[in-house]
């Protein structure tokens, strides 16, 4: 303000001006304030009786002081130009913006709307913990409450730092690719290792139309992207030491990144069925559904949007994720008690009353519409020892046949809603159950022909069905396990092999067998595979870490529960109970290694069972950043598994498979061939890999006609 005497209405006459008093003004940052004084005293006349008052912005106000804006408004009758800001009794709040993509999570009380408060460091998971996990988050509301909470959705990639400028406080420094990166924070690196990920898949190809509106091939696309770009994130995580009070989570970070570079789909918000997502689907991480637009919130239980309905707004429901967090009934495969969200537990541990609003209000609202709303049920991974954790399954559409008010546990008021499964639909959760039941009573398995194919060879039990005709078995072979050499190899060079007697660990540059990976565990805690490579370099005999070391994963058998059944076209075929996760180990191609040109092709049965390493393949992960990565192998391998192998024998070809094969080598010499998922596998879907193509100038079995029903069928396979 200036001097008192040169007021905002005066003007001053031409060349009557003290420019010493013009121009003697004071910064912004050294005005007083001036608080509200008591009825009947001039704070002008006595400066020093105003007492201090502080209010927090949203009330409640004492007598003399008003609201100001942003956070109450007048409503459009009582707005006056001369008084912009009315008193607390004539205002109306501004709801506070909740954004679809934020990361805030919900206490482990809430099914949807997120209420927790941002916690101090100190009292976050440490990396250690989170670390235990390796790549084995489960997304549960109760376990991420602190790490969420602080982590922003827009996480600023390199390439968008070098736009914007260096930001205030950070140090930063330039990589070799000419990229900035934070040094301040021990994971800066990660947005620079995402940026030189990302630069070899096509994602300029995520034009306008496939963000707002998506199909099988975009969806599946997108979730392998991510689950690539996940696991490499998760590697260089790996690779450092835990920092205390740092929650380490690459799956909301690789969302981040691909939804801030667009890389996402089903954008338009719909009621009924996502295209390119199919009844069954089953995910395993929050950010998977909101990238292909099956549940928009990250965290969320409710997914909602409006519509007008004369002059107002409506809300009406999209999707459901019921995960176990309130008292839902999850017993039913058609129908499902669903509680509705809030009632949050508070810092005072008291718990509120749900309230009619937001989500609850659109469910109430489909109850009379009649819309159809998705529902996705999360269900235990059994697979995962985290307490939390959970599969994500895709239970398809419901309509809410009637709601009512309820008393929790606590004494509070909630909601519940009752939905009612769709007719038509293929089974979900209700073949969930139904194998839950077979792993009790296999006789409750409709087709049986043997309970254990492996007759004890495996750790897990193979099913032997048919349910499709009256074919008794496949012809007999000899089942074993593992590959078998017909003699000793010799190896020109002798094994380096590691003295880690209590396992390899992540980060030990020290050990051999982690030299020949790269400087990196292949492997998570968990077993996933980190990402292709062109040749995996197992411990082996001579090793002295234990036989549950993370760097042998695929020496330890099955890891699921699998059924050889018969194809109503294909012959036998080979599909899994359990769910399989993108990058899980499933089994090792069994048989006896032979000479490719010992082998008489032309015969049915004995082409049947040839696994031959040396053929050509379509890019593995259908990725065109592995495009240049072929498997490389020290020698020539040619399998034969038609006398005696293992359930890989089983696994039919298809030219958009669900499972790639990898060179794994154990010691120097000996190669093996170990297969694993490429995407997420729901139950009960059959496991094929891509049999790949004869190279120029070979001696070509007998070409066979393709029935795999994809998009991308080549017609025939070898």
């Amino acid at each position: 303000m200036m001097e008192q005497g040169l007021g905002s209405e005066s003007v001053p006459v031409s060349g009557s001006v003290d420019k010493s008093r013009v121009l003697n003004v004071r910064p912004l940052r050294c005005l007083v304030p001036i608080f509200p004084s008591p009825p009947g005293m001039s704070s002008i006349s006595s400066p020093q009786a105003s007492p201090f008052v502080c209010v927090p912005p949203t009330g409640p106000f004492p007598p003399g002081v008003s609201p100001f804006f942003p956070f109450l408004i007048p409503t459009e009758s009582q707005q006056n130009p001369q008084t912009p800001f009315a008193a607390p009794n004539q205002a109306k709040p501004i709801p506070s913006p909740v954004p679809i993509t934020s990361f805030r999570t919900p206490t482990q009380h809430a099914n949807g709307n997120a209420g927790s408060s941002r916690r101090s460091s100190r009292n976050r998971t440490t990396g250690d913990q989170s670390q235990s996990d390796a790549d084995g988050y489960g997304d549960s509301q109760n376990q991420n409450d602190q790490y969420l909470s602080g982590f922003s959705m827009h996480v600023t990639s390199a390439e968008d730092m070098g736009k914007a400028g260096k930001k205030r406080g950070n140090s930063q420094r330039k990589t070799r690719s000419g990229r900035e990166a934070n040094t301040n924070t021990p994971d800066v690196d990660l947005d620079v290792v995402a940026n030189d990920f990302l630069t070899s898949f096509n994602l300029m190809g995520f034009d306008t139309v496939r963000r707002a509106d998506g199909d099988k091939e975009t969806a599946r696309y997108i979730l392998m992207l991510y689950s690539l770009l996940r696991r490499r994130l998760t590697q260089v995580e790996d690779s450092k030491e835990a920092t205390p009070g740092v929650t380490r989570r690459p799956d909301l970070r690789a969302g981040a990144i691909l939804m801030n570079k667009g890389v996402r789909t089903n954008m338009t918000k719909r009621v009924g069925a996502v295209p390119g997502v199919e009844v069954g689907d089953i995910f395993f991480f929050r950010m998977e559904m909101c990238l292909v637009g099956l549940h928009a919130p990250s965290m969320g239980g409710i997914d909602y949007m409006s519509f007008k309905v004369s002059l107002d707004d409506e809300p009406v429901a999209l999707s459901i994720v019921s995960s176990g967090s309130y008292e839902d009934n999850m017993e039913d495969g058609d129908a499902l008690i669903y509680t509705g969200q809030g009632g949050i537990l508070r810092r005072d541990k008291t718990m509120m009353d749900q309230k009619l609003e937001k989500g609850n209000l659109a469910l109430e609202k489909s109850l009379h519409r009649g819309n159809e709303v998705r529902v996705i049920r999360g269900v235990k991974d059994e697979a995962n020892p985290t307490p939390t954790a959970k599969i994500y399954l895709y239970d398809g559409l419901y309509k809410i046949s009637e709601s009512w008010v309820d008393k929790d546990k606590s004494g509070c008021s909630v909601f519940k809603y009752k939905l009612v499964r769709a007719g038509g639909q293929p089974e979900a959760f209700t073949l969930w159950k139904s194998i839950k039941q077979w792993k009790n009573d296999i006789t409750s398995r409709v087709g049986v022909i043997l309970p254990d194919l492996t007759s004890g060879a495996e750790r897990l039990p193979v099913c032997l069905v048919n349910d499709v005709d009256h074919e008794k078995g496949p012809a007999y072979f000899t089942y074993f396990p593992s590959l078998k050499y017909p003699k000793p190899v010799d190896s020109l060079q002798s094994p380096l092999s590691c003295t880690c007697r209590g396992g390899c660990q992540p980060g030990d540059l020290n050990c051999p067998c982690i030299q020949k990976n790269g400087g990196a565990l292949p492997y998570t805690s968990l077993g996933i595979l980190m990402s292709f490579k062109s040749l995996i370099h197992e411990c082996g005999s001579s090793c002295l870490c234990p036989p549950n070391c993370r760097n042998r994963i695929s020496q330890a058998g099955l890891k699921v529960r699998l059924e050889v059944f018969r194809t109503k076209d294909k012959g036998w075929g080979l599909r899994s109970w359990d769910p399989i996760r993108a990058g899980a180990f499933i089994c090792e191609y069994a048989g006896e290694v032979v000479d490719k040109s010992t082998i008489q092709f032309g015969s049915e049965n004995e082409d049947d069972y040839i696994f031959d390493a040396t053929r050509t393949y379509e890019p593995v992960e259908v990725m065109p950043g592995n495009s240049d990565d072929s498997p490389k192998l020290p020698f020539p391998l040619v399998i034969n598994a038609n006398k005696g192998g293992n359930v890989a024998r089983f696994m039919n070809h298809s030219c958009t498979p669900n499972v790639y094969w990898q060179p794994v080598l154990r010691e120097q010499s000996y190669l093996h061939i170990a297969f694993f998922a490429i995407c997420h596998i729901p139950p009960m879907k059959e496991l094929t890999y891509d049999y790949g193509t004869v190279q120029p100038g070979k001696a070509e079995p007998r070409r066979k006609k393709c029935l795999c029903g994809s998009l991308k069928c080549r017609g025939y396979f070898y």
